[in-house]
């Protein structure tokens, strides 16, 4: 086995990793939204929560559970369905999105659930007994107060997605992961595989770091 790089097409390598970070990116928003929407309600429909209600918490709770437990390959191929209807395909970084979102927006749900939990109390129980409306303490203290927490815990999400989308590569999805795999392993090119695992741990730096740096700005302590 040798890394005399010979077997890598540049143009294919960079269009590989475009295909990643699009993926990421892209799943990533999806991710923050219906994962802050997850944890808002764990949160809210929790004994003493604003909005206390045991059959939504367990209801809530079960879908993050279950989707939590799943595997993300098996999660893709069980979504093959519901991905074909809503992308009229199977293959390609579009066709990754809704398991990318659906497998880590429960996870990152729970972290949106122990970020706010870590809120003052009294801090909203101030804002209470000043008249403000669930929709103000919500927007008004819960997020803003939560929000360096959220922020971290969305970049560790993000990790998780690219090691997802590599995941997904692998059965056809595009990005670094399926170019290690077809172009590279498949072929014994272990230099494709070999740069593409370099480039992968580039891109979990780049958002490890531009997370931690916004993170820091956004904690007031």
């Amino acid at each position: 086995m040798s890394l005399d790089f010979s077997n890598i097409d540049v143009e294919k390598l960079i269009e590989a990793t475009y295909e990643t970070f699009y993926m990421t990116l892209i799943a990533l928003t999806g991710t923050f939204i219906l994962g802050i929407i997850l944890g808002l309600l764990l949160y809210l429909t929790a004994k003493d929560g604003l909005w206390e209600n045991k059959i939504i918490n367990f209801i809530v709770a079960s879908i993050v559970n279950i989707f939590r437990a799943i595997p993300f390959i098996i999660l893709i191929l069980l979504l093959f369905p519901f991905t074909y209807f809503l992308i009229g395909t199977i293959r390609g970084p579009n066709a990754a999105l809704p398991a990318l979102i659906i497998g880590a927006a429960p996870f990152y749900g729970r972290l949106v659930e122990i970020a706010l939990n870590e809120v003052d109390k009294g801090v909203i129980e101030a804002a209470k007994s000043m008249g403000a409306t669930t929709r103000s303490i919500i927007f008004k203290v819960l997020l803003p107060e939560s929000m360096p927490a959220l922020v971290s815990g969305i970049t560790v999400t993000a990790i998780a997605l690219i090691g997802y989308t590599a995941m997904a590569g692998a059965i056809g999805a595009g990005g670094l992961g399926s170019y290690a795999y077809y172009a590279g392993f498949q072929r014994r090119a272990f230099d494709i595989v070999f740069i593409c695992s370099v480039l992968i741990v580039i891109i979990v730096f780049i958002f490890q770091f531009i997370g931690d740096y916004i993170s820091k700005k956004l904690d007031k302590r």
